[in-house]
């Protein structure tokens, strides 16, 4: 007699149960193929930033809401590649909370989970950002990438300290609710479609991710300190019409509201309010 095989979706009780299940096994995975599935996710995280640098290239006489659309759309791919090839992303990672607001997870795993995954993120995304600048693909389009990468890293670099902690929030409410929803699914083509409509509206409506950042931000730098005079001539720009573009702005005036916004919106928003509906009661 053959198995029975369900291939319904999981309802959302269930992937309440499922999202612990997940978040034991992520607190309690081995410190180096933890370490080496976060640097995954952070290249996987840039490869998204990428083709969506090169979709929103010379984008400038098409309509708003359409571009930004294709941004989005195209930046899909990276949770795609996180979520179906399997790496440790820190965003989504947030959810871990469900298991250690159960007493399934210590607050020491859980904070070794964050700390290990947010600190590979920053070197698969800052390295996958120094590979691209010596590949000189910021130049391609007669520099309309290069000046799409400096143009994105210098407004995030602008924003005001709460603004960005207020788009760190709405952003990671949007990715925990596409993991979420991957909770629910049986198949490959499940999660892809799960994750492409609430990923592509955060990207899309401007909110801001601290992952995407560590890849938008250095790639920006790279391009405004070792740019060649030539792709400067090609934009019709200086390094000093980046002015907002500097390191100090790139980790205090970004990374770290946004970090915040991120694990309000994914940890309390979406990790905790799951957690109060489903599993509460039981405590």
């Amino acid at each position: 007699m053959s198995a029975e095989f369900n291939i319904d979706a999981l309802m959302p009780a269930e992937m309440a149960q499922k999202a612990e299940a997940v978040g034991v096994k992520k607190a309690n995975m081995a410190t180096l193929p933890m370490l080496g599935l976060a640097v995954l996710a952070g290249a996987f995280i840039s490869a998204g930033a990428i083709f969506a640098t090169t979709v929103g290239a010379g984008t400038a006489d098409v309509p708003f809401g359409l571009a930004k659309f294709a941004v989005g759309l195209s930046f899909t791919l990276g949770l795609i590649l996180v979520i179906v090839g399997g790496a440790e992303l820190f965003t989504g990672n947030n959810l871990i909370i469900m298991a250690f607001t159960s007493g399934k997870v210590t607050f020491a795993q859980l904070m070794r989970n964050w700390g290990i995954v947010y600190f590979g993120n920053f070197l698969g995304s800052i390295g996958t950002a120094l590979l691209m600048f010596v590949s000189a693909q910021y130049t391609f389009g007669k520099g309309a990438v290069g000046l799409a990468a400096l143009n994105t890293a210098n407004a995030k670099c602008g924003l005001g300290f709460f603004q960005a902690i207020a788009l760190g929030i709405m952003c990671n409410a949007l990715v925990c609710m596409a993991v979420w929803l991957c909770f629910s699914a049986r198949s490959t083509t499940d999660k892809i479609l799960a994750i492409i409509p609430p990923i592509s509206a955060f990207v899309a409506a401007g909110f801001e991710h601290s992952i995407a950042n560590m890849y938008f931000i250095p790639m920006g730098l790279f391009i405004k300190s070792w740019g060649s005079p030539a792709f400067f001539e090609s934009i019709g720009k200086t390094a000093a019409d980046f002015s907002n573009l500097t390191w100090g702005n790139f980790f205090l005036a970004n990374l770290l509201p946004v970090t915040i916004g991120n694990i309000i919106g994914g940890a309390v928003m979406v990790g905790l309010m799951y957690w109060f509906i489903f599993n509460g009661k039981k405590k």
